[in-house]
């Protein structure tokens, strides 16, 4: 697998930057904001949703956004929206290594499949 940007993800699968590549976002490789990270991290959901939804600052089926957007839809209760979110970035073409907070790296795609494992044991729990 190729690595080809190392990005930061929020909510349940957090994902960050390496202290070597440190910077203020957890956006690596990505315009500031176009990943919705900052507000993700901060609970500004619709701020995230609208940084999110501006897909002239990233690719549309970039599956680091799509994990994004699906952790926003299940913040704001969408959860069928968040479960295709997460399934189209398990299913992306696109496939690179992510940063865990825990300093362990992880692909797209793993990711995903976490996240969407995580929706569902929030879903069966109710």
């Amino acid at each position: 697998m190729k690595t080809a940007k190392i990005i930061g993800i929020a909510a349940g699968i957090l994902l960050t930057a390496t202290p070597a590549m440190a910077q203020d976002s957890g956006e690596i490789g990505y315009a500031k904001g176009a990943l919705g990270y900052d507000a993700l991290v901060a609970g500004e959901n619709e701020l995230a949703l609208q940084q999110l939804e501006a897909t002239d600052k990233v690719d549309a089926n970039d599956p680091a956004r799509l994990i994004n957007l699906g952790q926003v839809y299940a913040r704001m209760g969408r959860n069928g929206d968040a479960a295709r979110m997460f399934m189209a970035a398990m299913k992306s073409d696109r496939n690179f290594d992510l940063v865990l907070a825990d300093g362990s790296v992880v692909s797209s795609r793993d990711a995903a499949d976490q996240a969407l494992q995580n929706l569902n044991s929030q879903f069966a729990v109710r």
